[in-house]
């Protein structure tokens, strides 16, 4: 039996390093809610009371009636803005209560002269669209599960489609655009494209859809501008509006006297302290149970405070540090990203590659010339090391060299590929489709500009 005797260094990572990295890579939503599961669990935390802003709107009220009082000719107009701050003032309006397509539609119904048995299917119908206004379904199967004959759902599907919006009840895109036409006395080639060659007029196929109909390729061209001011979701403008989501910005830059400074913002980020009736009580206690316990918390509470602030720390350093490497960014309004790398900012700041990559995860920039994502200053370099070029770079020269091409001749991915090596950057064709995809731009077939007829 050998024995042998080896050293070995290892790193192991205690409960709190680990919570401490965590909160280092929270996003300011998750460190909000975060903290706010924190208060409900544990006594010894609290929000400290924030800043009590007033309440704007009574306050405007106020002004606005001090106004009236002075000047009883304004009073009319006093009076029309008061009422835009009642709510019951806004039922009926995106503020409100917001009409629904089923609604809009039975509304309708009510005025229509049709059997009671029509009605009753063109409302179930009404209810059976989807929010683009379409009747998918098969109506063989929704006249099973109405009860009601095929033929009176279809004498309703037919009435549904003569109301408002037009379009409303159709099957498909095709019938969609023809009733829209249809109810606008159009009886030409636009009505007949829409029924028989909307596929041929997807793909440009102008040739093929005047050969077939006899008329000219001009024609044909005005139908299509018809066509285009059609309305493909009828149904839409009556779809549920989704509440918006607003970003924060974590940090913001700012020109001071003496150069960029960056800002945290933390004017709506909780801030956490230590409840001083908890850390009183703990003092004053002579129950060994309750005094362990309430130390636990504000050791706890203690150390997410100390993390938090930690975080707070590492992000504007590493803010800092990547503001100094890319001023020509923020200095100018057309200044490119040079290359960056994490391990540029996590060398300079004497701390780990991965520390950067969790300060940063998630952590928006404000300036002026936007909202960024701190991942967006990071830009690899091109080329060799040291002389190259960043990706942004690259990505903001082949947006202009496509801007000034020659529409009717537009460069192809291996000509831009041919411009950028005469410009120092060696990519292949490739990589310059990649990142011609990456800024929404067309291939040259699909930028080459139509000859007008």
């Amino acid at each position: 039996m050998n024995l042998e005797l080896s050293l070995k260094q290892t790193l192991k990572l205690s409960p709190q390093m680990l919570q401490s990295m965590e909160i280092l890579q929270m996003s300011t939503l998750e460190l909000n809610e975060y903290i706010q599961e924190l208060v409900q669990e544990n006594p010894a935390a609290e929000l400290a009371e924030p800043p009590d802003p007033g309440d704007e709107s009574e306050e405007l009220w106020r002004r606005m009636q001090s106004l009236a009082d002075l000047d009883h000719q304004n009073r009319q107009y006093v009076t029309a803005d008061r009422d835009e701050l009642d709510p019951l003032a806004r039922v009926g309006t995106d503020g409100g209560l917001a009409d629904t397509l089923l609604l809009h539609l039975t509304r309708q119904l009510e005025r229509s002269h049709a059997s009671t048995i029509v009605l009753r299917g063109a409302q179930f119908l009404a209810a059976s669209l989807d929010e683009d206004g379409y009747l998918r379904d098969d109506v063989a199967d929704l006249a099973q599960a109405a009860g009601l004959p095929a033929s009176i759902l279809e004498e309703g599907l037919s009435l549904l489609q003569t109301l408002d919006p037009p379009g409303v009840g159709a099957r498909d895109l095709s019938q969609c655009l023809a009733l829209q036409l249809q109810r606008l006395g159009e009886t030409g080639p636009a009505l007949a494209i829409v029924q028989r060659h909307l596929e041929h007029l997807a793909r440009k196929q102008y040739h093929a859809i005047a050969q077939d109909l006899g008329i000219s390729r001009a024609e044909v061209r005005e139908a299509e501008r018809q066509i285009q001011a059609l309305d493909p979701r009828p149904g839409s403008a009556f779809a549920g509006r989704e509440e918006p989501s607003y970003l924060i910005p974590d940090l913001a830059v700012v020109e001071a006297e003496e150069g960029l400074t960056v800002v945290y913002q933390n004017a709506y980020a909780p801030t956490l302290q230590l409840s001083g009736y908890y850390c009183d009580l703990q003092q004053r206690s002579t129950d060994p149970e309750v005094k362990q316990y309430l130390t636990d918390k504000i050791k706890q509470a203690q150390f997410v405070i100390q993390a938090v602030e930690q975080r707070r720390s590492t992000l504007l350093d590493c803010a800092r540090a990547i503001v100094r490497r890319q001023e020509a960014f923020f200095r100018s309004a057309g200044g490119h990203l040079v290359p960056l790398r994490l391990s540029d900012v996590a060398q300079e700041l004497a701390i780990h590659e991965s520390t950067v990559s969790r300060a940063i995860r998630e952590k928006y920039l404000q300036c002026a010339r936007g909202v960024y994502p701190l991942s967006f200053f990071f830009s690899r370099e091109v080329g060799a090391a040291g002389e190259g070029t960043s990706v942004h770079q690259i990505k903001s020269r082949l947006r202009e060299l496509v801007e000034g091409e020659d529409k009717a001749r537009p460069l192809s991915d291996q000509k831009l590929c041919q411009l950028l090596e005469g410009e120092g950057v060696t990519i292949s064709r490739r990589t310059v489709a990649k990142y011609r995809d990456e800024l929404g731009i067309s291939s040259a077939s699909g930028r080459r500009a139509r000859p007008k007829e």
